[in-house]
């Protein structure tokens, strides 16, 4: 998608696959045949930039043709280079601009448990993210009203656009920090399905937020974009980058795992 659209952050889209693979795969309780469905489980992708990985996931779950990925960042297309809700079934807001995400998914978790509804509100972050202020006012706001049908999900490839998140404004000890914040705090192998899903299924019913710290890996599963900045905003170019960028992905792919067609030249 990012290679025929020459668009970018395939190094954010490649460490983020995984958590949105086994959000949607069944942890989320959502209805490709009712996208507004009032008992679904809210997602909200924070780290905007990364919907590449949103889109495919919401083709491959059947909210629409996996044939449209291919429109991905094209003139006139619904499927803009960040995530967008407008016009996309099944994706609940549109952002990019960076820090939002938890702010708004505390304020649905909240109303839910105002109206005393069951379903529960996804936030996935970016580490680098967590450098803006709101990210931790809403975490205050979400412990403070114990918000136990909200789970953040952060993406901790430790690093950000243009150098490592420890570089530009420190998080260590991280996961200290979202306890002393009053969180369920978890941390996980973000690339392991198994351990995500043993996280997202464990902290249902917990009666204060969730925090899932996944540790990832930029660029993950493409050895010369692996933890190499380069790639937060460059796009695999025609020829030997792009070439070798799948021959190393389809190497990995599981027996009985088909590729679609919208992914070749």
């Amino acid at each position: 998608m990012t290679h025929l659209s020459q668009g970018s952050h395939i190094g954010s889209i490649l460490s983020v696959a995984d958590i949105v693979a086994v959000l949607y795969a069944g942890i989320a309780h959502v209805n490709p045949d009712d996208p507004q469905w009032d008992g679904r489980d809210r997602i909200i992708l924070s780290k905007g930039h990364a919907g590449a990985a949103i889109y495919a996931a919401l083709a491959e779950r059947g909210f629409f043709d996996v044939a449209e990925l291919a429109t991905h960042y094209a003139d006139g297309s619904r499927l803009s280079g960040h995530v967008s809700h407008k016009g996309v079934p099944g994706v609940e807001l549109s952002t990019g601009s960076l820090g939002h995400g938890l702010s708004v998914a505390s304020g649905m978790a909240y109303a839910a448990k105002l109206d005393e509804k069951q379903h529960r509100v996804f936030a996935i972050l970016g580490d680098g993210e967590c450098d803006e202020g709101s990210v931790w006012e809403a975490a205050l706001v979400a412990s403070h009203y114990s918000l136990g049908n909200l789970v953040a999900i952060i993406d901790h490839n430790r690093m950000q656009s243009l150098d490592y998140c420890e570089s530009t404004i420190a998080l260590n000890p991280f996961a200290d920090k979202r306890r002393a914040f009053g969180w369920n705090t978890i941390e996980v192998d973000g690339h392991d399905h198994g351990a995500l899903q043993k996280a997202l299924e464990g902290c249902h019913g917990s009666e204060k937020p969730t925090v899932v710290i996944a540790e990832t890996i930029k660029g993950k599963g493409v050895s010369f974009m692996e933890q190499n900045i380069l790639w937060h905003y460059r796009f695999p170019h025609e020829g030997e980058e792009y070439d070798n960028a799948v021959a190393e992905l389809d190497a990995q792919r599981p027996a009985g795992v088909g590729r679609s067609g919208v992914y070749t030249r």
